[in-house]
Formats: structure tokens, sequence, C-alpha cells
């Protein structure tokens, strides 16, 4: 069967399952990842992940482990922090939403223990189909931490992306996505964050592509801002492919995108994450009829939701991924299955 001309994926994170919560091991935590898989290919979906559910970790089963994943293997940073640790980062700002730091920076910072090879070794061999693996942006994870060495932004979020780089280097998935959800809200930073973002992306062995978003807490944005503040950053791009927010905030910015470069393509969110209601097929395939109308059928290459899955309910974000499926072969006059 041909490629269809606008592929299927998620973003990454799926609804953690009760039973892995409440029985954490190894072999349920494999048993969870192939439950996502099956449930994916079930979909139709074209480009699949883990659900991201090999960052689960039982002392924090409430967030998806986008920040303390990273942070806590790297070497230079220490998760012990005072009183005085936590004020100083909280007169930081950008990062309002969260309470205290992921971890403060104390040394120059290193690989340490993170092996990312290996959760995407334990993964791959789960599926026959593609597969994308997600890493968090540098410039995200510098947000989070305290830096008491660098003491400079740029030179922080470098450090991080030679870390990040080494880890992909060895991973041969077809995807690498890199998540970024804090620079829609500071454009101020893409004059430079464009370059420790290429770092990363020029160590993937697959298809590149990078993420934006403008945040997804309990179900809220954290971020305010527009896709034109940040074109001339996407145009620096070492990408493939754009994974963008849209759904949620309509459609309206469409336009900004026919100065995009050529080579990368457009993919355009059409799945609203922060609502449980399901949308429709018809409702899907006029989103995408919208978008190919303004930018042409060679720039729309994917479609997907705005954002992970996690704090859906695993039954809607099951039926949101069926409906992304539906819409996308309504679009291209598709005959399902």
């Amino acid at each position: 069967m041909t490629e269809p001309s606008i592929k299927t994926t998620v973003v990454g994170s799926y609804p953690l399952p009760a039973w892995l919560a409440a029985y954490p091991s190894t072999p349920n935590l494999r048993d969870a990842i192939l439950v996502v898989l099956k449930t994916q290919e079930l979909a139709g979906l074209d480009v699949i992940s883990d659900g991201e559910l090999t960052r689960f970790d039982i002392n924090h089963p409430e967030t998806n482990g986008m920040i303390e994943y990273f942070v806590r293997p790297m070497g230079g940073i220490s998760s012990r922090m005072g009183r005085q640790d936590v004020a100083d980062f909280r007169a930081q700002q950008g990062m309002g939403f969260r309470a205290q730091p992921a971890g403060v920076v104390e040394g120059p910072i290193d690989e340490g223990e993170m092996d990312l090879p290996s959760s995407w070794q334990m993964v791959k061999g789960l599926t026959a189909a593609p597969l994308k693996f997600t890493v968090t942006a540098p410039y995200m994870l510098a947000k989070t931490l305290l830096d008491r060495h660098y003491r400079d932004l740029p030179s922080l979020t470098m450090g991080i992306a030679e870390v990040l780089r080494r880890q992909v280097e060895a991973i041969d998935a077809p995807v690498l996505q890199v998540d970024e959800a804090n620079l829609t809200g500071h454009p101020e930073d893409a004059a430079w964050v464009y370059e420790p973002i290429n770092h990363v992306l020029d160590g993937a062995r697959g298809e590149r592509a990078l993420h934006l978003c403008f945040g997804n807490y309990g179900g809220q944005s954290i971020q305010k801002g527009f896709w034109a503040n940040l074109l001339g950053f996407l145009n620096k791009l070492h990408v493939d492919h754009l994974v963008l927010e849209f759904a949620r905030r309509g459609y309206d910015e469409l336009e900004v995108f026919t100065d995009l470069r050529e080579g990368v393509a457009l993919g355009i969110g059409v799945i609203d994450i922060k609502d449980n209601e399901v949308e429709s097929a018809d409702e899907v395939a006029g989103r995408i009829e919208q978008a190919v109308d303004l930018l042409g059928a060679e720039r729309i290459r994917w479609i997907h939701p705005d954002c992970g899955f996690w704090m859906l309910p695993r039954s809607v974000a099951d039926r949101k991924m069926q409906a992304l499926v539906a819409g996308r072969d309504l679009f291209l006059g598709r005959t399902p299955g």
C-alpha cells in the first residue's frame, strides 16, 4: 500500500494505564507499552510512539516526565535544594507555573547516568510500525533549572544540547522529535535558541521534527504568543517537518506559514487535547482542507493532535486518534482499512 500524502501521528504522550500506576514493575511497563502501541496501530496511525511510558516514575505519577526524566540523570545537576534555591528560582522570569526548580546546576553538565538509547531499545522491538522518539528541547529543560554554574542561559542550554546530541546519535528512530513548549511565550530568545536545538536535531539518524505548542498543563495553555513571532526561528531550523498546535487556537494564523522556507513540511494540529469532546471525521477533514487550500498540498504533510494525550481519559484519547485517521482518510478519499 502506498504511503498517504498526509500522514497521521501523535505528539507523543498517552494516558497512564491505571494498572501500571497501581502495580509498577518492568514486566507491567512492557505490557503497558504494548497496549499503547497496539491501540495506535488499530487506530490506523502512520507513525506511533510508546506513549512516553518509558518515562514513568512511580514517585511522580502526575507528570509525563517531560522535565525530570531528562534532568535528573545528568551530571552537574543536583536535586537537593534549600529554601533559598527555591526562592531564587521563583524570582526568575518565565517559569511562574513551577513552584520549584527541577534541579540546581552546580557544575559542568554531562551525560551522567542518562541512557536514552536503552529506552529506545526497550520499545523498538515491540512493533513493526514506524516509531518516533521524543526528546524535550534543551531550552525548555534549561528554563526549569536554577543555574549556579554557567550563569548564562545560552551557555547552559548548549551544555544540555551537547548531552542530548550524544544520546540521540545512538538512537535509530525513523523520526526524532524535539519538544519545546516554553519558547512560544518568549520569542525574544528565538534569535539564539535555534542553535542548541539544531545541535540536537543534527544528531538524529532519521527524519527530524520539532514540536512547538503553547503549553499543556491541567488542560490549560501556559504561554501566550503568536506564530508570526517565531517564523524567523522556524526558518533557521534543521528540520524535515514541524508539529504545531492549531486546533485549540484556531486557524487564523495559517497564512503566516506562506513564508516558511521551502523544504520544511508542516504538521497541523487538528485534534484539541484540552477538550474531552471528540472531533468528527468531517471536522478533521474540514481543518485539513482549510490548511491545504491556503498553503498547498505540498506543504501540509502531517496531521496530529495539538499536544500529548497524557491528561485525557484513555477512552477519549483513543476515540480522538480514530477521528484523526478517519478525517484524514475522508479528506484524501481513502477507503477505511
